[in-house]
């Protein structure tokens, strides 16, 4: 009855201080930028510099001119979409059009009144003043605003809402598509994001970012760029989990733990 009893509480002791001892790992394993000074005081961190997206093949404007006549300009504006609803919506998965002006092979696009345009290669600043230009000549006192309808960022793996996120703002960093996703699942791999990004040459090429190290904030691709890819690789306990083997490893120590602690005890 005795041993009985003793075996009872060290397996209840064993596994306090396994599930204690995970706790601690977890949270650990949990946190962001990790080597950042716990300070009540503001800690000066460097940041990478901006770099402004250009305009690809490919991409979707939306141009919008302004005069005083709001009606001179509408079959321009007519084109251009909002960005509400645009892009993979997380909770169904249909994909909804995004409209505008698309940027063909050879960097041109088709403006109605001001006519063909080359806008390829330029940031949206730069083809703002273009088309502003040439408006001008159609135009009394035109107000030109260009921005990219389809800067897209696809968040997948291990987040909370992966999906493919239409972003008005070019300026979007990485914690940025973190947090359209919803943020990383307990199990995401925070250690080792991969990055897909295809480069000016047409290339795809791939990085590994660590965010619990705040260099991750000065990396050259902290700050994202359209059509992006960021995939959030399941560590080891997702795993582990789905097959019950963390249970199993934690019966199977408990018992042998507890044998030997009787053998030595009673023997």
């Amino acid at each position: 009855m005795k041993i009985q009893g003793t075996t009872k509480h060290l397996k209840l002791a064993l596994l306090f201080t396994v599930v204690a001892f995970s706790s601690c790992v977890n949270t650990k394993r949990l946190k962001y930028f990790q080597d950042m000074p716990e300070s009540d005081s503001a800690t000066p961190i460097n940041i990478a510099a901006y770099t402004e997206t250009t305009i690809q093949p490919d991409d979707i404007l939306a141009i919008n001119i302004n005069t005083i006549d709001p009606q001179a300009t509408t079959a321009i504006n007519s084109r251009n979409g909002g960005f509400t609803n645009v892009g993979v919506n997380p909770q169904s998965g249909t994909i909804n059009p995004v409209t505008g002006y698309l940027v063909d092979k050879t960097g041109f696009v088709d403006v109605p009144i001001i006519g063909r345009i080359k806008l390829g290669g330029l940031t949206t600043l730069e083809a703002r003043d273009i088309v502003r230009k040439r408006a001008t000549d159609f135009f009394k006192n035109p107000i030109v605003d260009v921005r990219f309808s389809n800067f897209r960022i696809t968040v997948i793996g291990e987040v909370n809402k992966p999906a493919s996120y239409v972003i008005p703002n070019e300026q979007v960093s990485l914690l940025d598509a973190i947090g359209y996703a919803g943020d990383l699942t307990v199990y995401g791999k925070r250690n080792n994001v991969l990055l897909i990004r295809k480069d000016a040459a047409g290339k795809n090429v791939t990085v590994r970012l660590d965010l619990t190290k705040k260099s991750t904030l000065n990396s050259p691709y902290f700050y994202l760029k359209q059509n992006d890819v960021v995939y959030i690789e399941p560590d080891k306990s997702k795993v582990q989990n789905n097959d019950n083997n963390v249970f199993r490893y934690i019966t199977a120590g408990a018992t042998v733990f507890t044998a030997i602690i009787l053998a030595i005890r009673y023997l």
